[in-house]
């Protein structure tokens, strides 16, 4: 089907209301959460064939997530769907006030190649459990993946409900020339000004999932074995290709050697002496960018790893140390398994060094002086994070994730992505019985005295 004719189809069809009842999303929702665990290995197949992921890291990251969200709209959304009742003020006597939530309509989901699968799905669940029809576009980066989503999908929805578009850029274009009711969009920076640029054409609202330099902040303070272990796995899952990963180290002087040689200690640990002969070690997404980040190798003086199998495209986690502010690596996002590592004597100068750049999709940590936690959660602006911890914030329903500023607008998970997939629409019901005379001409002194008393 033309995707001109598809979008016709979603829009005919979420103007007959099916979509709307409660029961019908439910249904909707159950149907997704068995399909999803009757192709469970399949799903993980195609993630091991497109990122190398195992199947543990796989259910962890990707499945896993997605049922869980899954579970937690099932169970909240006849409330989420529920009218709201708010106070009606004096000046509006006799009347109810509250708020319904309504679908946008037909809507783009547009998904990145790094989480294939849970960034296609999450988002998924949030727009059918607001009613609205959905076109997903998933990465073609991503290839098994994609086709594994498109058969998940096309086995549960009729595509003028759900429908999947596979392709590349010039699918993109064309999905991107319609008129949608709202964009959601993961993914890079340059991508996601185009996306923007477009929507703007038709008014379309947008959420804009990005990513950014995300720092990770150590004090002399901090647990340094513990908080080695939890940089390590944050930086190198799913080989650094996260968009919340610890992007670079920012570390007191006097405790960066102790702390790398803990950090080194924690990956051999997890990944063994020979990371690249690791089976469950994922690898990069393609050439295009496995021979970005060798350039990127050049950057300060190489601390650890610095190899890599080009026939696998694997390449091994990988600590810059010495790194300068205006060299290569520091230009733009990694995405892959290396870290920079640069230093600071006062926190004052890491809280600088963040505040000069882009506000990042996350920030991490590490320290055990209260005064300097509130002190970094005050002062730097950035979509979410942790304290003493890596990653964690955005496995759960219960608070959003989004980006600020340059990375990105937004959030969605839990009630968030029902809210974000949803217009909130504001009633007021009067009453019949009185028709308070003081808002209708011809205004006097003692009207006004009367309005100025109601809208204290």
């Amino acid at each position: 089907m033309e995707i001109q004719e598809l979008i016709k189809k979603q829009r005919e069809y979420f103007a007959t209301g099916a979509t709307k009842p409660v029961a019908f999303r439910l249904e909707a929702l159950r149907r997704l959460e068995r399909e999803i665990k009757a192709r469970e290995d399949r799903l993980h197949e195609a993630l091991k064939k497109d990122l190398n992921k195992s199947g543990f890291e796989s259910y962890m990251t990707e499945t896993g997530l997605t049922l869980s969200e899954l579970s937690y709209m099932k169970k909240h959304l006849k409330g989420f769907a529920k009218p709201r009742r708010h106070i009606t003020p004096l000046a509006q006597f006799h009347g109810r006030s509250f708020s319904v939530n309504e679908p946008y309509g037909v809507t783009l989901i547009m998904s990145p190649w790094n989480y294939p699968f849970m960034l296609c799905m999450e988002p998924l669940v949030g727009a059918i459990a607001a009613g609205n029809c959905c076109v997903l576009k998933p990465s073609a980066y991503a290839p098994a993946t994609s086709a594994a989503i498109k058969e998940l999908c096309e086995a549960i929805f009729p595509p003028e409900y759900v429908a999947v578009v596979e392709g590349g850029r010039a699918e993109n274009t064309a999905l991107l020339e319609q008129r949608f009711d709202y964009i959601f969009f993961t993914g890079g920076v340059t991508v996601g000004k185009l996306v923007m640029e477009k929507a703007s054409r038709f008014l379309t609202p947008v959420t804009l999932e990005l990513g950014g330099k995300s720092p990770c902040i150590v004090d002399h303070t901090a647990d340094l074995k513990v908080a080695a272990r939890r940089l390590a796995f944050g930086k190198y899952l799913n080989g650094g290709q996260t968009c919340v990963a610890p992007d670079y180290l920012l570390i007191e002087e006097g405790v960066k050697d102790r702390f790398l040689a803990y950090f080194e200690q924690s990956v051999r640990e997890m990944l063994g002496e020979k990371p690249l002969e690791n089976p469950d070690y994922p690898k990069i997404i393609n050439q295009k960018h496995f021979d970005r980040l060798m350039g990127l190798m050049k950057c300060g003086t190489l601390r650890m790893g610095g190899g890599a199998d080009p026939e696998t495209l694997k390449i091994a986690p990988t600590v810059l140390d010495g790194v300068k502010p205006e060299e290569a690596v520091m230009q733009e996002e990694i995405f892959g398994p290396i870290l920079p590592v640069l230093t600071f004597r006062e926190i004052r100068e890491a809280e600088q060094f963040v505040q000069e750049r882009e506000k990042p999709l996350a920030c991490y940590i590490f320290t055990k002086d209260k005064a300097v936690e509130k002190r970094l959660l005050c002062s730097l602006s950035f979509g979410g994070g942790c304290v003493n911890d890596t990653i964690i914030h955005l496995a759960t329903s219960r608070m959003g994730f989004g980006g600020v500023g340059n990375s990105g607008m937004g959030s969605y998970h839990g009630r968030k992505s029902f809210e974000t997939f949803s217009h909130e629409k504001s009633i007021v019901k009067k009453y019949n019985w009185i028709d308070m005379p003081i808002r209708y001409q011809p205004y006097t002194k003692a009207k006004e005295r009367l309005l100025r008393f109601f809208l204290k």
